[in-house]
């Protein structure tokens, strides 16, 4: 492996074991739940808007280090985002999972990590559940996001 690699795997295995933002969100909505039944990953995601830009964001939930690790750095990649900012983000980082595009390393920081889940596709789902689920909590959905 190289020093690239070696960092990008501590990073997601700091953020699966030691998950930023993992709690409820006191005075929200419940947020939106997300399911992926392949492996049985469940993510709820909280949000505090304030007007267009995201004030505050959380989850819940259990799964693998894939999907935790994911949902921990979206958390801290969209707060102070607007709605806008947070599409094109999730657009970006889903390009780079399913490898559709590489976008610049600059534009995604530490979401970068995720890189090589394109060469493992039935690890896709993991990595993009909580993202899934964080639309659907924008768009203030109810039904459970599913990654099939």
């Amino acid at each position: 492996m190289n020093d690239l690699e070696d960092l990008y795997q501590e990073l997601i295995i700091d953020h699966s074991n030691r998950p930023r933002n993992f709690r409820r969100l006191d005075g929200t909505a419940p947020g939106a739940e997300g399911y992926n039944p392949l492996c049985g990953d469940r993510v709820t995601v909280y949000l505090r808007m304030d007007g267009d830009i995201v004030a505050d964001v959380s989850f819940q939930g259990e799964g693998c280090a894939i999907s935790k690790a994911s949902a921990s750095l979206m958390t801290e990649s969209i707060k102070g985002k607007t709605r806008t900012e947070v599409e094109t983000l999730f657009s970006q980082f889903h390009d780079l999972v399913t490898g559709v595009d590489n976008p610049p390393a600059e534009q995604l920081g530490k979401l970068a990590a995720f890189s090589g889940l394109r060469d493992f596709p039935a690890r896709v789902k993991c990595g993009t559940l909580a993202w899934h689920t964080l639309r659907a909590a924008l768009k203030h959905e109810t039904d459970v996001v599913s990654t099939e």
